[in-house]
């Protein structure tokens, strides 16, 4: 597979009179692979939002090599441009504009036939409401018109922020269905979110930052992997001799809300052994896998950078130079 986005040693400062100089992104890393929905996750802050920025050439980077497509960003971002589509933090919109017109702007705006405006609208779910003012819409209709708007060009890469924002639980499966048949299509998704579960749920790899710097990156199994503790949840009649027992079999094991968690065990057969052995028969022995949310809290959660974090990390070191922003610059057009 080729790389889509490469970003390698990405700096950006802030400064302003009222908070002085903010490091916002400190030599960050990133690649994604062409076919991936690829999920970028960081807390409030960490620096997910300056990078995209940053890359779509909406703010001129400090350092640092970034590509798009193959092309330098951002100084040759508008070569590939018309095969990106990118929602970046709230679009806003004309509030008196139904979400059609809106979309039909766009379309015109960006040189993309005006057919496409109904097939986004039905990639959303918003066909039968598109003839409705954009300022009757909830919440959850401005991202599904903002997702559509991403999909006017019919693009290669596609980079949502948020998308999921606003949207009921049925909303969000079906965006989840979306992501995954444009990754099927060929589409390669670069996603971020809070919404954890999802993340896990739908996409194969996964890159985390925290105070502007990547902490862990790679396959979603195989950075959980490399946070497994090998524990069990045990229920047994005796939970304070059945520790008394693990543990003069050189197991850890502790009482937690009236079952064990035993660590430390790569077999689990050898727990029921030990316990086995004495009359104690176990009732439940489940593995307690770590889940993308606890691996995010360890990693972002504590004041302090793990001091040796655990990465899997991607290869391949981009290529190209940081440039000038682009102006985007809409007008004249008739809606």
């Amino acid at each position: 597979m080729s790389a889509v986005i490469e970003i390698e040693g990405l700096r950006k400062t802030f400064h302003s009179v009222r908070k002085g100089r903010r490091v916002a992104v400190d030599g960050f890393d990133l690649v994604v692979e062409a076919g991936q929905i690829h999920g970028f996750l960081g807390p409030n802050g960490s620096g997910k939002t300056t990078t995209l920025r940053a890359l779509l050439g909406l703010v001129r980077a400090d350092g640092g090599r970034m590509t798009v497509l193959g092309e330098p960003s951002p100084e040759l971002l508008p070569r590939v441009a018309g095969q990106v589509g990118a929602i970046v933090e709230s679009p806003q919109f004309f509030g008196n504009f139904s979400g059609h017109r809106t979309l039909r702007l766009l379309a015109r705006a960006g040189g993309v036939p005006v057919s496409r405006v109904d097939e986004a609208l039905e990639l959303v779910g918003l066909r039968d409401r598109g003839d409705e003012r954009v300022k009757a819409y909830s919440l959850g209709m401005k991202q599904r018109l903002a997702v559509a708007s991403a999909l006017l060009k019919d693009p290669r890469l596609l980079i949502l922020d948020e998308p999921a924002n606003g949207l009921d639980p049925a909303g969000i499966r079906e965006m989840r269905d979306l992501m995954r048949s444009l990754a099927a299509s060929g589409v390669t998704v670069l996603v971020s979110s809070h919404i954890l579960g999802e993340i896990q749920l739908i996409c194969d790899h996964v890159t985390i930052i925290s105070r502007g710097r990547r902490v862990a990156a790679g396959r979603v199994d195989e950075v959980l992997a490399g946070y497994d503790r090998h524990e069990f949840r045990v229920r047994v009649a005796e939970p304070e001799r059945a520790v008394e027992l693990l543990q003069a079999a050189e197991l850890t094991a502790m009482v937690d809300s009236g079952a064990l968690v035993v660590g430390g065990v790569t077999d689990s057969t050898v727990i029921s052994q030990v316990l086995g052995e004495q009359g104690l028969w176990v009732g439940e022995l489940t593995p307690l896998r770590p889940d993308l949310e606890s691996v995010f809290l360890e990693l972002t959660g504590a004041g302090e950078h793990p001091s040796v974090p655990r990465q899997v990390d991607q290869a391949g070191p981009p290529s190209g130079a940081e440039g000038e922003p682009i102006d985007l610059d809409v007008r004249g057009v008739d809606a």
